[in-house]
């Protein structure tokens, strides 16, 4: 299994903790009494799961990171290979993310691609083996969660359009209407990637969202949603959740 960490953002709502240092290093209260960086954290799991080999993309305070995972390889003494992606000179949002390290997977197989702040107690191994890569471009495992932005999906679990509840903003897949029968859910920042459809990101400008992406992918083949009742999730890019969270 190979996978990709989301490391590069600002961290803004995290401010002023990410005034010195990247998102991915903010560090989460550990029921020991320590603390742990997220980053390390992510890497803990998907080694639990038998992820071998993780990109991270890496662009606020780049250098700390670099620095972090160096250091985090030769204090340990396992079978994991961790590649960057600098994204120094431009952030690339998603979309672009996932387009610019392409070259960093290994070809031909699925990729699961997870955002550095999202914790969940999602089995990584069960969820991955859930995509087929012959029929789904893309598997998104999706929840119940309160949020205003909102995955839809068809009865077939297919994506058929995203709405903000705050704004009343809607977008949908080609051929589908707000007149269909739709499942709501929310949408995790957790995905596995097929290699074919990394191919269609060239059409796309460097900087672009996933979602948008899986909108217009989805008028082409099969972008799966996975509805996990009861599944965990907390999202550390907000104050409250680092405050409150202990591992």
């Amino acid at each position: 299994m190979q996978a990709m960490i989301l490391a590069a953002g600002l961290g803004t709502r995290l401010q002023p903790v990410t005034d010195t240092i990247p998102k991915a290093l903010v560090p989460v209260a550990t029921k020991g009494g320590g603390e742990k960086p997220l980053l390390e954290i992510q890497l803990e799991k998907m080694r639990q799961y038998g992820i071998s080999r993780v990109v991270v993309n890496v662009h606020h305070f780049s250098g700390q990171v670099k620095a972090f995972i160096s250091d985090y390889l030769e204090s340990n003494n396992f079978p994991l290979h961790i590649c960057i992606s600098d994204e120094s000179d431009r952030l690339l949002d998603t979309g672009g993310a996932i387009r610019k390290a392409r070259s960093l997977f290994k070809p031909g197989e699925p990729v699961l691609v997870h955002n550095v702040d999202i914790l969940s107690d999602l089995d990584l191994a069960r969820f991955f083996n859930q995509h087929d890569p012959a029929i789904h471009l893309a598997t998104l495992p999706v929840s119940r969660r309160e949020t205003s932005r909102q995955l839809l999906f068809d009865r077939q679990w297919n994506l058929a359009g995203w709405i903000n509840r705050a704004d009343g903003r809607t977008k949908f897949v080609e051929g589908r209407s707000p007149s269909d029968d739709h499942s709501m859910r929310a949408f995790t920042g957790i995905q596995v990637v097929s290699p074919r459809i990394l191919e269609w990101m060239d059409q796309w400008p460097d900087v672009f969202p996933i979602i948008d992406f899986y909108l217009w992918a989805s008028s082409k083949g099969v972008v799966r949603g996975v509805d996990i009742p009861g599944l965990q999730i907390t999202d550390i890019g907000k104050p409250d959740s680092l405050r409150n969270t202990v591992i």
